[in-house]
């Protein structure tokens, strides 16, 4: 396959930027997305040229560090897939495709295609958590927990946090994030003691770094890689209308 790649490339957070376009005349249909860029950054070194800088890990859609807008969707044209298991297939022989990083004021860039998604950090770190002593590990059948329950904390727990829902949210916001992060805790025994808390310090910390406010119109849902409904905003909006009203 022969492709031209129009990529994002800049040098820094003050750096004004702009797209360069690349040719790749020898890619192979069976390569991923990453595996691409490997191949453009190799050439790009060989020829004393700075390689693209771009965020990846496991390779394995697992980690969310993959995050590249690809012809203008996070992830890429592929539903229910992330950069790095992307494959070029699913292009054309010939096409140029433009590669930019998340776009988001709560995403500022660092260099090329990184961007600094410590905002979703904060927001962990307001509320993912339990601090509820628990002891030793129950034996898996002592709590009961009902099987819509489970499957829905399951659900919600598949997010990997790579930030495409607020790439694509015209709003900029990280709701869904924020709601999968809460509802799985939340829903399960161990972390209803402090849903509370929770879900207002982490709305909070959602708010202080800068992410937009969710008006409902479904991009997140429509480019998450693991598929988390947009039902866990609507639960995540009642368990803070539920703290707010028992905290009266």
């Amino acid at each position: 396959m022969k492709l031209t790649l129009r990529i994002w490339r800049q040098k820094g957070p003050a750096d004004r930027g702009g797209m360069v376009a690349y040719d790749v005349p020898d890619a192979s249909a069976d390569m991923s997305f990453l595996e691409l860029l490997d191949v453009l950054n190799e050439r790009l070194t060989e020829s004393g040229d700075e390689p693209v800088a771009f965020d990846h890990d496991c390779r394995e859609g697992i980690c969310g560090a993959c995050s590249l807008v690809i012809d203008g969707v996070p992830h890429g044209p592929q539903k229910a897939t992330t950069t790095c298991q992307l494959h070029l297939r699913h292009f054309r022989d010939g096409q140029t495709i433009d590669v930019e990083p998340w776009r988001a004021a709560a995403f500022p860039v660092v260099k090329d295609l990184v961007v600094d998604r410590s905002g979703l950090d904060r927001i962990i770190e307001a509320g993912g958590y339990v601090t509820a002593p628990t002891g030793s590990a129950p034996e898996a059948h002592a709590t009961p927990i009902p099987k819509a329950d489970a499957d829905a904390a399951f659900e919600a727990a598949t997010c990997i946090g790579c930030g495409a829902c607020v790439a694509a949210c015209p709003n900029g916001s990280a709701m869904l994030f924020t709601a999968a992060k809460s509802t799985h805790l939340g829903l399960l025994p161990q972390g209803r003691v402090e849903q509370d808390t929770r879900v207002e310090a982490m709305i909070h910390a959602h708010d202080e770094a800068d992410f937009g406010g969710c008006t409902n119109t479904g991009e997140c849902t429509a480019v998450c890689p693991k598929g988390i409904p947009l039902g866990v905003i609507g639960r995540l909006n009642g368990d803070v209308l539920g703290a707010l009203w028992r905290g009266r």
